[in-house]
Order: structure tokens, then sequence, then C-alpha cells
């Protein structure tokens, strides 16, 4: 088949039709027109040369070019597309390395082989950028509520027509046990966009709490005009939801904003969600008060945050209890999720039980250390006095006003304190020698005999071991596995040693054995401190707009 003048415009027209019914660009079609061209006169010249088509995109007339480039002398490899300076001499004037030299070669007859060929290879071009397109439509639309037509079922999964492309919604993303047949209209999140070789996948989702967020702005006109936010979502899909809102203009109540006059707009995102129940809660920056408004309509007695672990521990009166947990404990289970803190709850009677363990605890530390009675002891408890430390290097007058006390008592109960104090020193450090532990450790400041006795425990005896522990080996800290916060246990956490402390110290020891240059300790804290003081300044500025 020869390009001849009867079919040039038949080449434009064809590439445009294909345009239209792809809805691509043109000229992406003629470009792969050239393209196929190009690979059938290579089969026909010699696969080594570099021959170009390029067809006029007003004529449609196939313009075949043989091309050579000039090289170095060395550089020269393949003689049918490429040639010297001294052999390109003939052809151009001055030849220079770069420089193309063009001759225009006879259009070649397509055979049945060169035409099918020529054809597989613009429908590939022609479908990577039917994909592209499809790529760059969806790929704005991620996160976002899409409507679609259910196309078909497979395995579970849910097809839907989109309109230019088609998307997934797995089985695992659809709310409850919900069917749907051919051609049933849906609404769905887009939760993922990616591009991969067989073509823009697009996922959907009904069970992301992003869905509900969505919704709730296409119903409620203060969230989409941004007067009210959606500051957290927790769902159990099907069931039951939380959303915590906050509204930015004092006279808009945000609950009752997006419950709506009888509860009409709650309702049409209830009903968009099978039924699935919708507790809708003021949120506050106080994480006490929020969940407590969280685990509504449990009672809440008292609350208590441990922000280092990220858990937060609630009392309820006993009758609240299964009440606060939810049905399976879900309604715990959503209030965790919303606040994001680990919920331990505890009822009355077991918070009173554990108080009274740790008060019989104390008081008999004190009995036992201090040689004292149990009511003096009770006393000191009463007091909050729960360590030997507090007793004994306390301020005098702090024992003085516990009833009952006078000068001569308190005086004695401190001897005591010091005295079992340095005992227990003694002993550790004696424990410590006999272990192993070098003066270098034991004599390193910052460390008590005690601190010493548990890393020789764990076989750290000299200044340099103590200097190659990371700081979360001696403070502890928490590593998420699994997506749950897990406990690291740290050498010298039951000495109540911060992460700051233990920084500090590892890196005082880095210095003293001069590991580590203490002018470049204080300019990188320098740096880091400028750093601070951007981003404070940063975070006032956008505060401020």
């Amino acid at each position: 088949m020869a390009i001849t003048s009867a079919n040039q415009l038949e080449l434009l027209q064809t590439a445009e039709a294909v345009a239209r019914e792809k809805m691509i660009d043109a000229e992406l079609v003629i470009e792969a027109m050239e393209d196929s061209l190009a690979r059938a006169a290579k089969s026909r010249y010699g696969a080594d040369m570099d021959i170009r088509v390029a067809i006029d995109r007003k004529t449609g007339v196939a313009t075949f070019t043989r091309v050579r480039t000039v090289v170095e002398d060395d550089l020269l490899e393949n003689h049918h597309a490429e040639l010297t300076v001294a052999q390109a001499a003939p052809y151009l004037d001055a030849p220079a390395v770069g420089d193309e030299i063009i001759d225009e070669v006879p259009p070649v007859e397509l055979g049945r082989i060169a035409a099918q060929s020529a054809k597989q290879v613009i429908l590939q071009r022609v479908r990577e950028a039917e994909r592209d397109r499809q790529y760059e439509e969806f790929k704005d639309r991620a996160h976002t509520i899409i409507n679609g037509v259910v196309k078909r079922e497979e395995y579970g999964n849910i097809i839907v027509d989109v309109g230019a492309g088609e998307a997934i919604l797995r089985r695992n993303e659809k709310i409850g046990r919900e069917s749907y047949r051919n051609g049933d209209r849906i609404r769905c999140y887009v939760k993922d966009v990616r591009r991969e070789a067989r073509g823009p996948q697009i996922f959907l989702s009904r069970t992301a709490p992003e869905f509900m967020a969505e919704l709730f702005k296409m119903e409620v006109p203060e969230i989409y005009d941004g007067i009210i936010e959606i500051k957290a979502v927790a769902r159990d899909p099907g069931s039951r939801a939380k959303i915590g809102v906050i509204s930015y203009d004092s006279g808009i109540d945000p609950v009752g904003a997006c419950v709506g006059m009888r509860g009409s707009r709650v309702q049409a995102v209830v009903n968009e969600l099978q039924g699935e129940k919708i507790d809708i809660i003021p949120w506050t920056e106080d994480q006490a008060t929020f969940l407590v408004n969280a685990l509504q309509p449990a009672e809440v007695s008292k609350v208590v945050i441990d922000e280092e672990a990220g858990k937060i521990e609630v009392v309820v009166p006993d009758e609240q209890l299964s009440l606060a947990i939810g049905r399976r404990g879900q309604n715990v289970r959503l209030a965790s999720q919303l606040t994001a803190l680990d919920i331990d709850i505890l009822t009355e009677s077991d918070e009173s039980a554990r108080r009274q363990a740790e008060f019989a605890a104390r008081t008999k530390l004190f009995m036992d250390e201090l040689d004292i009675d149990e009511m003096m002891a009770q006393l000191l408890v009463a007091e909050e006095f729960t360590a030997l430390e507090e007793v004994a290097y306390v301020e005098l007058d702090e024992l003085l006003a516990i009833d009952g006390f006078d000068e001569e008592t308190a005086e004695e109960l401190q001897t005591r304190a010091r005295e079992r104090l340095e005992a227990v020193a003694a002993a550790a450090l004696a424990n410590a020698r006999e272990m192993g532990a070098e003066d270098s450790l034991i004599e390193f400041d910052g460390l008590t005999p005690q601190m010493v006795e548990a890393l020789a425990k764990d076989d750290i005896k000299t200044l340099e071991d103590f200097a190659t522990c990371a700081d979360w080996e001696l403070a502890g800290g928490w590593t998420t596995v699994n997506g749950e916060r897990v406990k690291d246990e740290g050498l010298l956490e039951p000495f109540d040693m911060s992460l700051e402390e233990a920084q500090t110290l590892v890196m005082t020891a880095r210095v003293l054995l001069g590991w580590v240059d203490p002018t470049e300790m204080e300019a990188d804290a320098e740096a880091e401190g400028e750093e601070d003081a951007a981003d404070a300044e940063a975070e006032a500025e956008a505060e401020t707009r």
C-alpha cells in the first residue's frame, strides 16, 4: 500500500476521527502515524538507518527523510546513521559535531505485514494517549465524591462506569451487605487514582471517613463555606459514626447547623449511608472535654491523660460502664478513633480499689523504710508523699504542716530517710563494682549509684559503653507497630529519666571522650533554635491570617 495523493487527505481525516472518538488530541494520532510509517520504512531501507516521516498537517502529504548525524571520529559506530566531520565535508560547509544531513528518500509501499504492524503501533499510541487523558482527568478528582452507574460485579467487587472510564468499588469498601444491580446509580468517594501499565486505576470507597465528611460538605453550606469545619470523623460503616465539628462564627451552633431543620441535613447523610447513626459532637482543643463529649450518651466522672503514652483513662459511674463501652465496644472504639488516644475505662469502684491499693503500698513502704507506725505512714501518704527522696529532701516546713508533726519528729524522719537512701546507694554502688562497673562510669556526673547498678546489669560498665547508647534505650519511649503504640522500656526509666535528660547525658559523655566537638554542638543548637523561632513565627502569621 503506497501513500498516494488519493489517500493523503485520508490520513488527516482518519486521525481526526480517531481523536474525536477517543477524546484525545489529533496531533497525538498524527505523531503515532508518523512513527508507524517510519518503522515500516526502516524495515524497507534497513533498521540501522535513521528514517523519519513528517505528515503535512494541511495536505496530508507524508515526506520520508534519511537523517545522518555528524559525530567525533572515535565515537562513530553506525555508518548508516552517523558520519565523521571529514565524511560530512562534501555535504556541508564547515561541518561540526552535532550537525545533521537530511536527504529525502522515496515513500515506501506497505505490504500486508508492514501495514498490520503500522496499525498496531498507532493503536498502542492511541491507547497510551487515552490512558494519559483519563489519568489527568481523574487525578484531580481524588478525595472527592463522584457519581457513577453500576456496570457489573466481579467477585464481590463493583465495577462502576464513571463516564470517561471505569472505577472499582472493592467489597471491603462497601457498607455492610449492600448490593447493587447493573444500571443502579451509585455515589462514592474517590479514594485513590493510580497510573498503572494497564491504564489508570480508580479506587472508590463508601466506608472511608472522608466520604461522610464530603457528604456533610454537600448538605451543610456552612461547612462548604468554611464557617464550620469537620475536625475528626470515626465510623463503624453502616452502623454508627461520630464526627467532631467546630464553628468559627460564635453566632452559629455547629451541631445544630449539621443537624438541620428537623434533622433534614443529617438525615440526608444517614439515608445515603444505609441508615448509619451519626453522633455530632462539638470539637474543642481540650482533649478531656472533647473525650467527655465523644463518649456520650455515657456520663464521665473523671479523666486522666497520659500525654507521653498517648493514653487516656476515663472513670465512669458503675451503672454507666456498659453504656460507655457500647455494644461490642463500639462507643469507646469510635471515641478512641475520634480523639486519636487509647482509652481505658474504669468504674468508680475499680478506681477506688486501685487508689486504696496504692495507698496501702505506699504506707507499707514508709513503715518498712522509716521504721514508723502505720498511722504516721498514712499521714505521709495522705499528704501525697510518694517516695523516700521526697521525705528526705523536702523543706522542713512541709513536714511541720502535717497535723501531729513537731520539729523533732520531722527532723528525725528526714534523718532516717537520708540514712536509708545512703545505705541503699552504698549497696547499689558495691553491687555495681562487683559486676565490673568502672570508675569512668561510676564518677560520671548525672548518674546515681542505683542507675550505675541498672546499667551494669545490662552489661554497660564503662563510659564508652554508655556513650554508645541511644536516648530511647535509657529513657524508654513508644513505637507504633501495626497501628498500635507499643512501650519500649528504658534502662533508666524507673528513675524518672526523661528523653531530654538522656540526650544530654549521652552527648556529654561523647564530648568527654572526644567523640564530639562541643563547638559543633553549640552551632547545631543555635541553628535548631533559629529554625524553631522561624517555625513559631510562621505559625503566628498563619493564625493571624
